[in-house]
């Protein structure tokens, strides 16, 4: 018995395309006006404590121990060994995160191991 390879609906496609949007559109918000712009990182410093400075502060801190990369790449490798819609929008959302806050290159190596995972066979359905 041949197992199909794992294949997106254009439901799910356009739910993906959304996600990633939305996901990388924020990352950029986040890299741009809150991380780089001098105005907020001298606020964030002198002690401000508004939404934008909290994120700011945790999302340094996360791209800084490269929590989005390697979380990235271990979402891709469960994804690879086992394919599934979940485990594909988990990967787009922290690769495309990681891509614009600085984790490049093992995000990179995610969005390669997403992509490697349409050529295993979809799991059985009961």
């Amino acid at each position: 018995m041949k197992k199909s390879p794992f294949r997106l609906t254009p439901y799910q496609v356009q739910f993906l395309l959304v996600v990633g949007f939305v996901t990388v559109g924020y990352a950029l918000y986040l890299r741009y006006l809150a991380i780089e712009l001098s105005t907020v990182a001298l606020a964030c410093d002198a002690g401000v404590q508004s939404m934008a400075c909290q994120m700011r502060s945790l999302a340094t801190y996360l791209f800084r121990q490269s929590v989005f990369g390697i979380v990235a790449l271990i979402i891709a490798a469960l994804h690879v060994m086992r394919p599934s819609i979940v485990l594909l929008t988990g990967g787009i959302i922290v690769a495309g995160t990681g891509l614009v806050l600085y984790n490049v290159t093992l995000s990179g190596i995610a969005i390669g191991l997403l992509i490697l995972g349409f050529a295993r066979p979809a799991p059985a359905t009961a």
